[in-house]
């Protein structure tokens, strides 16, 4: 009898259970990291979306995937702390973005830097292989293959 092409093999399961775990690695200590600075996971990935680049709070709803009205809360909160502030989008002055302020970006520089296991066991790859490993995940995620490009900023 044929195998079914719809159930994965041995290998891709484990390989789906490694990233698995990487991911959860990676989000528990991002947790971490974030209460260290009085932050709760959710606020460090919003403020660290927004050290990157100022976006409207729909488009970081989106990406974060969940509700508007959440994210509102969410910003309000890192507004009240001075990390973050809205205004007006240059391109559309009648929506507003979000945007780190300077002292929002020192602390998702802080924070980037004190995730040790996003970064130290990827040191122990050669940069060719952590080329492949970041080509091999943007091909699993459907992005278009770029070379000799810069690495883009950590997404959180």
């Amino acid at each position: 009898m044929a195998a079914d092409p719809r159930t994965p093999d041995a290998l891709t399961v484990e390989v789906a259970e490694l990233i698995g775990t990487v991911v959860a690695r990676y989000h528990e200590e991002y947790e971490l990291a974030a209460a260290e600075h009085a932050l709760t996971g959710a606020q460090a990935r919003v403020l660290a979306l927004l050290a990157r680049e100022p976006t409207p709070m729909r488009q970081l709803a989106r990406q974060l995937k969940c509700e508007p009205s959440n994210m509102t809360g969410m910003v309000d909160r890192l507004e009240a702390r001075g990390l973050v502030e809205r205004r007006p989008d240059p391109a559309d002055r009648r929506v507003k973005v979000a945007a780190a302020t300077d002292e929002g970006q020192a602390v998702a520089a802080r924070l980037r830097r004190e995730l040790k296991f996003a970064g130290a066991p990827l040191q122990g790859l050669t940069p060719a292989e952590r080329r492949l490993l970041r080509d091999l995940l943007r091909r699993m995620l459907g992005e278009p293959e770029e070379s000799g490009e810069e690495p883009r900023p950590p997404r959180p």
